[in-house]
């Protein structure tokens, strides 16, 4: 279903953008895209900063001029207009275990490996002034340590807030997937994290 009265704000290198391209692929909803190129500090231009005054990806435009930013209230967005298939989650117990398990993903995952990014890789620069290596060896740390807690967690379970998939699931890809990039290597043993992440690595919402 395409979505006309909106226009996303995208970046295809952004990890935070792609949790919202997965929503709306696990939706079945398409919208207006316009990329941002965040090498060339598109998102601190004027106009850019108009729209979004802390500079970054996603934003969502309405036709009215108004935006909506942060993926996570993005994606509650559309899951109260379209809630099939429900990725927050259906009655009281199963929207708090998946409020909880999307936080510890951002929290304890997604947010370490992004730092660890941030801080180490050339193409960050433009990005973190000044990078601080001992901040991302701290972070790798943290997300490696983290990882062994999640893989305790997936045991017995074929997603992290129970048997269905979620946005928890979303954010958890998205940073296992920029462990690469933030030069982090997936730890041998960690069963339960590797058949979590070859099990969403093949739905059609990965690509997205």
């Amino acid at each position: 279903m395409k979505i006309e009265n909106v226009k996303l704000y995208n970046s295809k290198y952004a990890p935070n953008a792609r949790r919202v391209r997965m929503f709306l692929a696990e939706k079945g909803l398409e919208t207006p895209m316009i990329d941002v190129d965040l090498a060339k500090l598109e998102q601190k231009t004027p106009a850019f900063s108009s729209l979004n005054p802390f500079q970054g990806v996603p934003t969502l435009e309405f036709d009215d001029g108004s935006t909506l930013c942060e993926s996570v209230a993005i994606c509650r967005y559309f899951e109260e207009l379209y809630p099939q298939p429900p990725l927050f989650g259906l009655g009281a117990r199963e929207r708090a275990e998946v409020e909880m398990w999307q936080r510890r993903a951002e929290l304890y995952l997604f947010f370490p490996v992004a730092q660890a990014y941030r801080h180490t890789h050339p193409a960050a620069k433009v990005l973190e002034t000044p990078q601080i290596g001992d901040w991302a060896e701290v972070n790798k740390g943290r997300a490696l340590e983290n990882l062994a807690r999640f893989d305790r967690a997936l045991e017995g379970r074929p997603f992290l807030a129970g048997e269905r998939f979620s946005i928890a699931d979303i954010t958890g890809l998205c940073a296992l997937d920029f462990l690469r990039p933030a030069r982090i290597a997936l730890p041998e043993g960690l069963e339960h994290v590797k058949r979590w992440k070859d099990a969403l690595s093949a739905r059609p919402s990965a690509a997205a």
